[in-house]
C-alpha cells in the first residue's frame, strides 16, 4: 500500500474496522464488500471477523481472496455485479457497476451507471462517475451510497459545473 494505516498493530487495525463496521452498519442492511476482506490472516480468526460483522453480506472478489472466498457470503461471491440500489433517503434507485478494480469504461456507462470499486487504497481520484470506497479513501469505515453520491456531485461540480453537479443531486 502506497501510505501505511494509522494502527499500532494489526489487533488495533482490525478492532477498528469492526466497531467502523458496526457503527455505520444495521442488521438488517446490504453491504457489498469491494474485496480482500482476509488478506495475510488465518481462516479461523477471518471467519471470527466476518462473523462480528452487522449486515446482509456481498463479496465483489479481489485479488487476496484466499480465505475471503471461503466465508459464508449471504448474497455470494461475484467477480463483477451490475446492480440498481435504493439506500434509505435516496428518492430514486441509482445504478451501479461494482468491482474490486478501477475500470476506465464500464457497462452503461454512457447511461450514467456508477462505478465503485476498491484495490487503489484512496490513490486514485474519484470522478463524476467513479470512486474508490475501500476503507482507505473513506476514514476506514464503510461509505453509504448518499455519501458517495454527496462525492460524486461534488465532483461533478468542479469538472462539469452546476448542470452535471444537479444532475447527481437529482440522483442522491
Amino acid at each position: 500500500m502506497a501510505r501505511p494505516r494509522p494502527f499500532a498493530s494489526i489487533e488495533e487495525h482490525d478492532e477498528h474496522l469492526v466497531s467502523m463496521w458496526n457503527n455505520c452498519v444495521r442488521p438488517g442492511d446490504r453491504v457489498f464488500h469491494l474485496g480482500d476482506f482476509a488478506y495475510g490472516c488465518s481462516l479461523a480468526h477471518a471467519r471470527s471477523v466476518f462473523d462480528r460483522l452487522a449486515g446482509h453480506k456481498t463479496l465483489i472478489r479481489g485479488n487476496h481472496e484466499q480465505r475471503g472466498e471461503r466465508l459464508p457470503w449471504e448474497g455470494g461471491i461475484h467477480d463483477v455485479l451490475r446492480l440498481s440500489i435504493q439506500d434509505r433517503g435516496m428518492p430514486a434507485p441509482v445504478d451501479l457497476w461494482l468491482s474490486h478494480y478501477a475500470h476506465i469504461t464500464w457497462p452503461d456507462a454512457h447511461r450514467g451507471r456508477i462505478h465503485l470499486y476498491g484495490h487503489s487504497h484512496g490513490s486514485i481520484p474519484p470522478t463524476a462517475r467513479s470512486c474508490d470506497v475501500g476503507v482507505d479513501a473513506w476514514g476506514f469505515r464503510p461509505v453509504t451510497m448518499p455519501e458517495v453520491m454527496e462525492l460524486l456531485a461534488d465532483v461533478a461540480r468542479r469538472e462539469g459545473g452546476p448542470a452535471a453537479a444537479a444532475a447527481l443531486a437529482e440522483a442522491a
